[in-house]
């Protein structure tokens, strides 16, 4: 089968095209025949070997996969050849092949096609578990989206207004994406490049500041956000995009009983009960046309160089998504 993999950690032009045999399953794993493969900055934070965990050579990247169901081990039971299922796996999606666990699998309903299913497992369940699990957040509560335009944020606001938030507030570095943030049911949006951007977001709740912040910047923006938060608000922080890692002072917590709250993914994955059903929820909020997913491109398998760079130059919107 084919597959991107690299040797060497690098930019974007150190992923390769490969031939390599297709993966061996075990009794209880399903080979699924990918149709769809969700492009993540985890999978850039890989190549460059800057992962929260460590990436071994050579490496496949890729942990959201779409596809049909093409073998099966002989002790499965929920699936059989032919079903539609998306997954969230620790790598080698970047393949046209896959095998994973049998309880891994989500079915895919009618009415949401593959694409769409995809953009779910990592960002999906990301915006969902920081913004309710982690985050706490209650009917009637402010929220700030930090890339409120990005896979995560422009969930998030969606999820935000649809689980009963007061006030969204999401940031973005344009026009054009505090456009699609607003129509994604924001109710302010605001250009975190300008350096008064703090002061808009306290003037946006009339000096009381937020309940809740979803923060992925990390340095100055981390900063500033702390100084956003009203009395018992609550920051969760599930990103360093900026590079920089932010700097906690916990006695600077404490006059406004503020939380900061850390979140990974993958600890999500560890309790089935959490995973399977945020995800099914989430896929029903899509089929039911509750939640708009943002495909900013679908590209093919042999371009994900040219993915990994223009999402790096933030040159993109929404999901980008690799089809074999």
């Amino acid at each position: 089968m084919r597959a991107i993999q690299f040797e060497q950690y690098g930019g974007p032009d150190v992923l390769q095209s490969v031939d390599i045999s297709q993966p061996s399953f075990e009794k209880d794993d399903v080979l699924i025949k990918v149709t769809a493969i969700g492009v993540n900055y985890a999978d850039t934070a890989r190549r460059q070997g800057a992962y929260v965990v460590p990436t071994p050579l050579p490496f496949i990247p890729g942990a959201e996969v779409a596809g049909v169901v093409e073998e099966v081990g002989e002790e499965t039971t929920r699936f059989q050849k032919g079903d539609r299922v998306v997954t969230l796996i620790g790598s080698g999606g970047y393949a046209e092949y896959v095998a994973t666990k049998e309880q891994t699998l989500i079915p895919i309903p009618d009415g949401v096609d593959d694409e769409d299913a995809v953009a779910l497992p990592l960002q999906g369940l990301t915006a969902y578990h920081i913004l309710l699990t982690m985050g706490r957040m209650e009917k009637g509560e402010t929220v700030l989206v930090h890339a409120g335009a990005g896979g995560v944020g422009s969930l998030a606001v969606q999820l935000a207004k649809y689980y009963g938030a007061g006030t969204v507030i999401a940031t973005a570095s344009s026009e054009e994406k505090l456009a699609l943030a607003k129509e994604l049911g924001a109710d302010y949006g605001i250009n975190y490049t300008d350096p008064n951007w703090r002061e808009a977001v306290l003037e946006a709740t009339g000096g009381k500041g937020v309940d809740v912040a979803l923060e992925m910047a990390g340095g100055e923006v981390f900063d500033e956000t702390i100084k956003c938060m009203r009395s018992f608000g609550r920051v969760v922080t599930y990103g360093v995009a900026s590079g920089q890692p932010p700097q906690l002072y916990p006695a600077g917590l404490m006059n406004r009983n503020l939380s900061v709250i850390g979140f990974f993914l993958p600890q999500v994955m560890k309790k089935p009960i959490l995973f399977e059903k945020s995800l099914q929820e989430l896929l029903m909020l899509v089929r039911n046309g509750d939640l708009k997913l943002t495909v900013g491109g679908v590209f093919k398998l042999d371009e994900a160089a040219h993915v990994h760079e223009i999402m790096q130059a933030r040159k993109t919107k929404g999901k980008l998504v690799l089809t074999p």
